[in-house]
């Protein structure tokens, strides 16, 4: 198993995942999506490839802190295929996020998972992840 930048050709099987996430229709803006992010150069989006597939992604955001020394790293999405799932792909992709995020001098990771999400919770907390009391946010559409 590999990691490695994501290509805007990963779109299809981008997709694939997220839809498996419950985000379906994100067809007809994944490729404007993917090719932001890659020039945005405080975003790390990555595929976990096994025998030249992609079975998984992490997309992590660096956030400068203007009033804490440290900065932090954000998990935007994650999302491991079904099948592949406690095949230790997860880990693997969470390892390099926080390879990345000490690279970047950050001090924490940040993640926001649904509640519905249990058995990501489980694979959260034994990563070594805390709970935090409230996260808040505002609808704009």
């Amino acid at each position: 198993m590999k990691i490695r930048p994501v290509h805007e050709n990963d779109s299809e099987t981008i997709v694939a995942l997220l839809d498996q996430l419950g985000y379906s229709d994100t067809k007809d803006f994944i490729k404007e999506k993917i090719n932001l992010l890659l020039e945005n150069p405080n975003e790390y989006f990555v595929v976990a490839e096994n025998e030249g597939t992609v079975i998984g992604f992490i997309s992590i955001h660096i956030i400068p802190q203007i009033a804490l020394k440290g900065d932090f790293a954000r998990i935007s999405y994650f999302c491991v295929d079904e099948n592949f799932r406690s095949s230790g792909t997860g880990k693997l992709l969470e390892e390099y996020a926080e390879k990345i995020a000490r690279e970047r001098n950050c001090d924490r990771i940040e993640l926001h998972c649904h509640s519905r999400r249990e058995k990501a919770h489980q694979f959260y907390y034994r990563q070594g992840y805390t709970e935090s009391p409230k996260y808040l946010f505002k609808k704009l559409v």
